[in-house]
């Protein structure tokens, strides 16, 4: 099993320490797989720093997929990398 670590900004971050955000969103970019460990590190986009604070949650299932039309996030970079939504345990 794999330990990814990835940033990610104040909210969502906050989100996912009270227990209320127990999947993640991200551009297929890098592999996961179920059983990894996701790493998180938050990341002040304001400061353009770590914040200093982590959590460290097991990947439950990863689901990947390449939709069309979306608005966010780069169409061209969705386009050619999927999404994938990883599930936090």
């Amino acid at each position: 099993m794999a330990v990814i670590k990835k940033k990610t900004w104040p909210e969502l971050f906050g989100e996912i320490v009270a227990g209320r955000k127990t999947f993640y969103l991200r551009i297929n970019d890098f592999e996961i797989a179920d059983g990894d460990t996701l790493v998180l590190e938050e990341w002040d986009p304001k400061t353009k720093l770590y914040t200093g604070r982590t959590i460290e949650k097991k990947v439950g299932y990863v689901f990947k997929f390449k939709p069309e039309g979306l608005t966010f996030n780069d169409p061209k970079e969705v386009k050619e990398k999927g999404l994938q939504i990883i599930s936090l345990l």
